[in-house]
């Protein structure tokens, strides 16, 4: 077996986002991306089920080749990402809000991060806000039914429309400036959200900043795929790829069913 695949997972499509970013930045690398679709969402689980999960992911991702693993998902960062560290020799790269470049750049204080209750209810976000000054406000807003009507492509609809609406709104009424993204699912919906907050707010999401910290990992470990030959792209469904189609348009990629 071959070890050198970058492995990314999460809790459906929406690491996706973030997928696509590893791959603009390091086009010669392979990558294998596990939506585990049949659990999402995973904001809505007891950290323990969100740990035995990804301790299931991480080793079909292992046993695929995988000399990194990117955990493309806020709630599975902030959850087990210690665990999975502490348990495994490969590197692993996670994915937290982008509270801090907002509350450096809020001019009217107050900076708004729309998050699933299993990330802003995590010990690791709540160490991650403790840092940020006093003197910022941080608004939260649970996306409760966003990340489900995403996994079933209802990104054009009537119910998401009123659920975003509804959302973000409530975060516009506290005087934002700054809109942190906390879950890889949203940055699916930034056209949407655009339209919504116009110019007075500024929509931040990680999925650049995961890209380059892999990279950062990849060379500090020697793992950099040195060939100039394009690489070639797995990703995995275990509940319905097709609707992964919708969001994967780069070549040299292969979408399948898994019965896992």
């Amino acid at each position: 077996m071959s070890i050198d695949a970058i492995g990314v997972f999460d809790s459906g499509v929406g690491g996706i986002s973030i997928w696509k970013e590893i791959v603009t930045l390091l086009p010669n690398e392979n990558t294998i991306y596990l939506a585990d679709s049949k659990n999402a969402p995973y904001g809505q689980k007891s950290k323990q089920e969100i740990i035995d999960l990804c301790i299931k992911n991480t080793e079909y991702l292992l046993n695929k080749g995988c000399k990194i693993i990117v955990v493309a998902c806020n709630t599975a960062t902030t959850n087990a990402i210690n665990y999975l560290r502490d348990n495994y020799d490969v590197p692993f790269i996670g994915i937290e809000p982008a509270i801090k470049p907002a509350a450096l750049q809020t001019r009217t204080k107050y900076i708004g991060i729309l998050a699933t209750k299993g990330t802003l209810n995590s010990a690791l976000f709540a160490t991650t806000t403790s840092k940020i000054s006093d003197k910022v406000k941080i608004i939260e807003q649970i996306g409760e039914g966003l990340v489900p009507l995403i996994e079933l492509g209802k990104i054009d609809t009537k119910e998401m429309d009123v659920l975003l609406n509804k959302y973000i709104q409530n975060l516009l009424n506290k005087n934002i400036d700054y809109l942190v993204l906390g879950c890889s699912h949203y940055p699916f919906l930034i056209p949407k959200i655009k339209k919504i907050v116009g110019d007075k707010v500024k929509i931040i999401d990680s999925g650049e900043a995961v890209a380059k910290q892999t990279k950062s990992v990849l060379l500090k470990n020697e793992l950099l795929k040195l060939s100039n030959k394009i690489g070639n792209h797995q990703l995995f469904s275990n509940l319905n790829q097709k609707i992964m189609t919708q969001f994967v348009t780069i070549k040299h990629t292969t979408i399948n069913f898994l019965d896992f």
